[in-house]
Order: C-alpha cells, then structure tokens, then sequence
C-alpha cells in the first residue's frame, strides 16, 4: 500500500480507502461486510469511510464490528453527517444540534472515542455557514473528530468554508466528490480551487458504481447480484444513468488497454483517478473479498501520459463533465 498526506496535515491515509456505502447494511450481510473488510485490512488499507446515513446507521455499526480489535492507531476512520437520521426536523442537516447529535451517534454505532475525518456530507443552504463551521470546530475541540471535510461542495463553498475554518483554526483538508473517468465534474472548478486552498480529494465512485470493470455488456441482460440489479439498497439507481450501450460499448474498448497494462478493468479505473495529484484517496466498495483484492492492483501505478490520453479520448464522447452538476438539495424557492 502507499500513503498520501490528506491536504496540507500531517494526516497520510491509504491511497485506497475502502468505503461502506451501499453495500454494508443494505447489499450485502455482515458476515460478507466484515470479510471484506478483514481482505481490505489484509491488502493493507487502513483508512475507512463511511456515514450516518448510510443503511439508516447499519453501515456504522457494520464497520465498527468489523474493526474492533484493530489497533486504533493504525487505523482512519472517517464519517459524515447531513441526511436524514430520523423523522424529526432537526434529524437533518448541519445545524449545530443535528451535528451535536449526530456525532455521539456515530461514535457509538462505531464503537469508537473520535473519528480520524468528520464530513459535511452535503452544503446545507438552510443553515448558515457559520454555524455549521462553528460545529464542528466545537466537535474537533471536543477531540470527537481530528480533522474536518466536506461531500459534493461547489468550489465558491468549499472557499467560504475554509475562510471560516482557518479563522476558528480548524484543519478543513478535504472533499469527498464523485470522480471517475465517466465522472469528471470536478476537475474543472472544484479540483484547482482545492489545490490552491491545500484541500485533497477523497473520491468515490471510481469505477463508475461497477462499469468500468467491463461487466455490464451492451445489449445484455446484468448479471445476477450486480449492483445493476440491487433495488433494495438502491445499488440500481446510482448506476442507471450509465446503463446505456453507448457508455458500455466505450468502456468495452478499455479492454485491450488495461491488457496491456496487466491490470484488470477495475483496477485500470481506479489507477485512472489516482493519476490526480489532488486525488489523496479512492475510495473503494466491495460486496466479495476478492473486488477487494482486484482493486488494490492499482497502489503504485503511474500511467504513461500517452495510456491516460487514449484512455481520456475512448471515454469523450460519454464522459460527464459540467460543473453543474456538483449541488446539494436546495429547498429554496
């Protein structure tokens, strides 16, 4: 495994971070959860990323059983807080209360004294910046988180964020969007102001929720126990939007190149955004050990700029890449 510095800390995490979303609590059991957590562990991934709302809570108490007994010290722990966690009005967002609540929550389902990264998981337009960045200044203070981030921020956000952050002497060091070859949202605004403000990327979805691994075929039923097929945990929502022939056919010509190279199609993927300098970390999900150990092929490879660019002009015509697309839920009028 290699190790990269979480923006400007001192904090280095595992360049592929192994995430819960979707799969633990919802896909996939506990027993299978916890394998692939103890195959992340063995390939050695020590960061680990997760949120209050993933599976209604389920996903932290997974990955808490999971690592209990882990030396803490070797381990990163990271969660986030936003989306609904109950029915009331306050069991949402980032006031100050919401905040509050949600982190003692979460320290319990994780079985945990702090966690290593507390996220804002979306921007909240109903609260204002200051009080929520007051929030988790109280939390890291509290010695309930280290360091703070934010999910899926606009780049004018993530700014006044860090304004705020450095005027309560907060280390705000990263963002977590979706970034992958099909998913280039980021690197037009959100990536160079990041750069700037010594704010790393923490990425998920790098394998575009499975179809950069090439099993998805144009024209062909998914396989059975795909993400494709995963109504129950929402798995084949996400992954809808990239279900169409043109999309699977230009992946498919991603094939002979991860050949080439020896890796295999997911691998390729992930290698592909790690290629950002600004990228500290993939994060990885897996309903099977060996996804795991398929995906850690990518630690340590450098692609040649030639293999980036055909890899880049394949996927062109499909690839997404409007800043736009990078909001939270807005209920303003």
């Amino acid at each position: 495994m290699e190790f990269r510095h979480l923006g400007r800390s001192g904090l280095k995490i595992s360049e592929i971070t192994y995430g819960n979303w979707i799969t633990h609590g919802g896909q996939v059991e506990a027993d299978a959860a916890t394998a692939c957590v103890c195959a992340a562990l063995d390939a050695g991934i020590t960061t680990f990323d997760t949120a209050d709302g993933y599976a209604e809570g389920r996903a932290e108490q997974v990955l808490g059983k999971a690592l209990a007994g882990e030396r803490r010290g070797g381990i990163e722990v990271f969660t986030k807080v936003y989306w609904p966690t109950g029915p009331g009005a306050n069991d949402r967002g980032l006031s100050h209360k919401h905040i509050r609540e949600s982190i003692e929550g979460s320290l319990r389902r994780l079985g945990l004294d702090y966690v290593d990264l507390y996220q804002a998981h979306r921007y909240d337009y109903e609260t204002p910046l200051e009080e929520t960045m007051e929030a988790f200044a109280a939390v890291v203070r509290a010695g309930q988180a280290l360091y703070i981030g934010v999910s899926e921020w606009r780049a004018e956000e993530i700014r006044a964020a860090k304004v705020l952050a450095d005027e309560l002497h907060v280390p705000l060091v990263s963002n977590q969007p979706q970034y992958s070859a099909l998913h280039r949202v980021p690197e037009t605004e959100v990536i160079p102001t990041c750069r700037e403000l010594g704010i790393s990327q923490v990425v998920f979805s790098p394998i575009a929720q499975g179809v950069l691994t090439g099993k998805y075929l144009p024209g062909q039923p998914v396989p059975e126990g795909s993400r494709a097929t995963d109504q129950k945990g929402g798995g084949a929502g996400f992954i809808s939007r990239w279900m169409k022939d043109d999309v699977l056919e230009r992946v498919q010509n991603l094939v002979p190149i991860a050949a080439d190279l020896g890796l295999s199609m997911g691998a390729l993927a992930v290698a592909w955004v790690l290629q950002e300098e600004n990228v500290a970390a993939a994060i990885i999900g897996a309903s099977r050990p060996e996804q795991v150990r398929d995906n850690v092929q990518a630690v340590g490879v450098r692609l040649d700029p030639e293999v980036k660019t055909r890899i880049d002009e394949v996927l062109a015509p499909v690839a997404v890449t409007d800043p736009a697309l990078t909001r939270s839920p807005d209920p303003r009028p």
